[in-house]
């Protein structure tokens, strides 16, 4: 029986790497120390390690499975471009095998791809989607909704993308530039930062650019990081007292030294099924390091929300096609079916506006 979708991802360090390992062993196998796992885990093939139910809060539900590539996460560097693609294209054939019918493809596995499934296996009857169109949704809801909690004037602030020519933070800045006063883009490929610019600025908005954070020349009030690094090792430059920084990267961006003590950090992109999901074995819990139930990346959730949508197809697809209007629908789709924006969540527990709902969720 054909799967309605399945979700390819691997982990983003070694201790959550070594956690999905010792679900799987069983609590009666003592885990295994991380020194050996880094000797291992390169020789796992890409394989299925869970099912999962995913149920629409109209009453019906979609079953699927989370397929590992087991990308080593001290490989995720260019040099191991060839090989990481190679283990995306392994995944992608579990998938085509059991017949999944839309497939979305979670952290560097689609950044990896740029989109292009002409890299993967002939995918017959299986729809593969970057999920990018509804990480975008819920970092942009995210800004939104924090601005609104802290009473920020959004047409007055200065935005700075980090990572800003990628399919996500392109799609970000087409969504926000809008509503802001300014967008500072930075990325590494400069031709690609001069057309986005120009994009934006042909709309009306004001949109510079920066291929290095150190020579930013305006301080950011707002700052959305979705650059591609192998590490969380960026370190901002100029923000503005109080700024509100969504780290929206996998791995990570933001070093533990990479803002100011008085920003608003969270972590972007990330969204919540009010119907509930349920894994088999249960590796949910340290595959989402979230302090919240029923939370997962926003790539991840758009395939479940294809299902129970009942559209498989190719959703998200190549580099820089997300739009606002494509935005609005994933959203109304994600809606309808319960999937909302996560609470704020960032690497010391719950954002302060959030912590009381963390109690009552978790009571």
């Amino acid at each position: 029986m054909p799967l309605d979708f399945a979700l390819i991802a691997h982990q983003e360090s070694w201790q959550a790497a070594s956690d999905v390992m010792a679900v799987l062993r069983g609590p009666a196998l003592p885990p295994i120390p991380i020194d050996e796992l880094e000797g291992i885990l390169p020789w796992i093939p890409p394989r299925p390690i869970c099912h999962i139910d995913a149920t629409s809060i109209l009453g019906h539900s979609s079953h699927g499975i989370y397929i590992d590539a087991f990308i080593p996460p001290g490989s995720l560097g260019p040099a191991h471009r060839a090989e990481n693609i190679g283990r995306v294209r392994d995944a992608a054939a579990c998938a085509i095998k059991l017949e999944a019918r839309v497939v979305s493809l979670g952290g560097f596995s689609s950044i990896l791809l740029e989109g292009d499934t002409n890299h993967l296996p002939p995918q017959g009857n299986t729809a593969f989607s970057t999920g990018n169109t509804l990480t975008v949704a819920y970092i942009v809801q995210g800004i939104l909704e924090m601005c609104e909690q802290q009473g920020r004037d959004l047409a007055a602030s200065t935005l700075l993308i980090v990572g800003a020519t990628g399919d996500v933070g392109s799609g970000c800045a087409r969504c926000l530039a809008p509503s802001v006063k300014r967008v500072i883009l930075n990325a590494r490929n400069i031709d690609r930062l001069l057309d986005l610019a120009k994009e934006l600025n042909a709309e009306g908005t004001r949109a510079d650019i920066a291929t290095d954070l150190r020579h930013v020349e305006a301080q950011a009030d707002i700052v959305i990081c979705v650059a591609s690094l192998e590490s969380p090792s960026l370190l901002l430059g100029r923000l503005a007292p109080n700024a509100i920084v969504c780290d929206a990267g996998y791995p990570k961006n933001l070093s533990p030294t990479g803002v100011m003590e008085d920003c608003t950090v969270f972590y972007g992109g990330m969204g919540q099924s009010r119907g509930g999901m349920t894994f088999t074995p249960d590796v949910h819990r340290v595959l989402h390091h979230h302090g919240y139930p029923n939370v997962a990346q926003g790539c991840m959730l758009e395939g479940m929300v294809l299902a129970l949508e009942g559209r498989f197809e190719p959703y998200s697809q190549g580099r820089g096609f997300i739009t606002p209007a494509r935005v609005r629908e994933m959203e109304q789709m994600a809606a309808r079916h319960g999937f909302t924006l996560a609470p704020f969540y960032n690497g010391e527990g719950p954002c302060k506006i959030d912590a009381r709902e963390l109690e009552e969720a978790l009571q």
